[in-house]
C-alpha cells in the first residue's frame, strides 16, 4: 500500500506513467510504453483444463483482433506461488499480467506492491468499478483503497436439492430461511443402522464446500472493525451462525455420526459425490456443480435456489457468497498501458466477458453482462447469475496476510462443532485474538 505521503504526492500528479510508478514503488517501470506500438506482453493464468486452456485461446484471440499491435504471450498452469515468484523477479520472461483463482491473496498482491493499483487507469479510461462490477465483486479486488486487481469470472454459491427427495418428504419448496432449512434437513433424513439411507444435508465443516466463511455469508458479518481488528467476537453474526451449524449436527444425528457417514461417501471431485449418488439430499455448492451433477447422471431432478437467510433477514432471501477469478497488472512490467489494455478487455468488454463465462461456465464478472442476451446457460443456472447481481451478496474481506483468518476462523469450527471448544463466547474472543496477532505480525 501507498504511504500517506504518496499519496499526497498522487494528487499533484498529472502524469499516469508516474502515478502507476508512485504507487508500485518499483524503478525503472510503470505505465511508461507506447500502447498503441507492435509489442508483445505476457499473461499468466493458472487454467489447466482442455476446455478452459481453449477458452483462455478464444479470449485472447479476441483481444489480439481488436488489438492487432498488441500480442500476447499466454502461460498456463500458473500456481500463485510460481506467479508470485515471477513478479518479485521480474524479467523479460515474466508475467505483464496475471490471473489468480485465490482471492485471498488479494490483501498480499495489493500491500505488497507486487500489483499495481488499477485506479487511474479505470480513470484514464474513465471506467467507474462500482457500477461496472457486482458488489461483492468489486470489494475482493480491493485492499485499503488499493484497486490492484479486476474480477475475471466469478462463482456463486447457492443450495442444490434433490426434487424428488423433496416430494417423498412432502416438502413443495425449497426454504428460504434457516428455520424452515432445518425442519426440512430432519425430514429429509433417514437413518440407516449407525449411519443414513439418505442424510438430508451434511452439515460437518470437513464436508464439501460448507465451510464457516460460505454459512456466515448468509448472515453478512462483518470481519474486521474499522481499525483493522477481529470483529469475530463482536458482530453477533458469528455466533448466530456458529449456533445454526452446531444445531443441524446435533439434530442430524451428532458430530461422530455424520464424521463416520462422510468418510464413506464419494470425492467431491468425482462421480460419486453424496449429492449425485442421492445420499445427501441438500448441498451448500457454486455454480459448477449443476453440470458436474447433471453429467453423474443422477436418477432424480435436481432443483437449485439460493441458500436461505437468517429470520430476521427474510426480506435479503436470495443473496449469497460471492468469490471469483482475479487478474492484475504487474509492478515489474514495463509494459503497463499495453497490459491495461489487455486487463481492460477481458475484465470489461461486455461481449468478452460473456464468451468467456460461457466457455468456462463460471458466473460472468460485469453487471453488464450478467444481463446479456448472450449468455448461455440452463434455466437454473439463472439463480447464480442473480446471487452475483444481488447487491446484499457477501464475501470475504482481503487481508494482509491472505486467507491465514479464514483458515484460523475454519479451525475454531472445527474445535465448535466436535464438541471439543463448548464456550463459544470465549472461544470467539480467543480466536478474534489469535487473527489479530497473526495480522500484526504480518505487517
Amino acid at each position: 500500500m501507498p504511504s500517506a505521503a504518496r499519496k499526497a504526492a498522487f494528487a499533484l500528479t498529472v502524469s499516469l506513467a508516474l502515478l502507476t510508478t508512485a504507487c508500485t514503488g518499483q524503478s525503472g517501470t510503470g505505465a511508461t510504453d507506447d500502447a498503441s506500438k507492435d509489442t508483445t506482453i505476457n499473461f499468466w493464468h493458472a487454467w489447466s483444463a482442455p476446455n478452459e486452456v481453449k477458452a483462455v485461446r478464444s479470449l485472447v484471440a479476441g483481444f489480439e483482433k481488436a488489438h492487432p499491435n498488441i500480442h500476447v504471450n499466454v502461460v498456463g498452469n500458473m500456481t500463485d506461488d510460481k506467479i508470485n515468484q515471477a513478479l518479485r523477479s521480474g524479467g523479460d520472461r515474466a508475467p505483464d499480467v496475471i490471473s489468480s483463482f485465490t482471492t485471498n491473496n488479494v490483501g498480499k498482491f495489493c500491500s505488497s506492491g507486487a500489483l499495481v493499483d488499477l485506479g487511474p487507469f479505470f480513470r484514464k479510461s474513465g471506467i467507474d468499478p462500482a457500477k461496472t462490477f457486482p458488489k461483492a465483486m468489486n470489494e475482493y479486488t480491493r485492499f485499503e483503497g488499493n484497486r490492484c486487481a479486476v474480477p475475471l469470472l466469478g462463482d456463486a454459491y447457492g443450495l442444490y436439492y434433490n426434487k424428488t427427495a423433496y416430494r417423498k418428504a412432502g416438502i413443495t419448496a425449497p426454504p428460504k430461511t434457516w428455520s424452515q432449512f432445518e425442519t426440512d434437513a430432519r425430514k429429509l433424513t433417514i437413518p440407516q443402522g449407525d449411519g443414513y439411507e439418505q442424510l438430508g444435508f451434511m452439515p460437518d465443516y470437513h464436508g464439501w464446500e460448507s465451510t464457516t466463511e460460505h454459512y456466515f455469508a448468509q448472515f453478512s458479518p462483518t470481519y474486521f472493525a474499522k481499525d483493522g481488528t477481529s470483529d469475530l467476537a463482536k458482530d453477533p453474526a458469528f455466533e448466530k451462525g456458529f449456533r445454526l451449524q452446531k444445531r443441524l449436527v446435533d439434530e442430524l444425528g451428532g458430530f461422530r455420526r455424520l464424521e463416520r457417514f462422510r468418510a464413506t461417501l464419494g470425492d467431491e471431485w468425482g462421480p460419486k459425490h453424496p449429492f449425485h449418488t442421492g445420499q445427501v439430499a441438500m448441498q451448500l455448492d457454486g455454480e459448477w456443480r449443476l453440470g458436474m451433477a447433471e453429467a453423474a447422471k443422477p436418477k432424480f431432478e435436481i432443483g437449485v435456489a439460493p441458500l436461505p437467510v437468517p429470520d430476521d433477514q427474510a426480506a435479503q432471501y436470495g443473496k449469497g457468497y460471492i468469490t471469483g477469478t482475479i487478474a492484475g497488472i504487474a509492478a515489474t512490467s514495463h509494459k503497463q498501458n499495453a497490459a491495461w489494455e489487455f486487463v481492460k478487455y477481458v475484465s470489461t468488454d461486455t461481449d468478452a466477458v460473456v464468451g468467456f463465462a460461457n466457455d468456462i461456465h463460471n458466473v460472468p464478472s460485469t453487471l453488464a453482462a450478467l444481463k446479456s442476451p448472450k449468455l448461455k446457460y440452463d434455466p437454473r443456472f439463472k439463480t447464480f447469475l442473480d446471487i452475483a447481481a444481488d447487491p446484499d451478496s457477501t464475501t470475504t474481506p482481503a487481508s494482509v496476510n491472505g486467507g491465514q483468518y479464514l483458515v484460523t476462523i475454519q479451525q475454531f469450527g472445527y474445535d465448535y462443532e466436535s464438541g471439543k471448544v463448548t464456550d463459544l463466547k470465549a472461544g470467539l474472543r480467543k480466536t478474534a485474538a489469535q487473527i489479530d496477532t497473526d495480522i500484526a505480525q504480518a505487517k
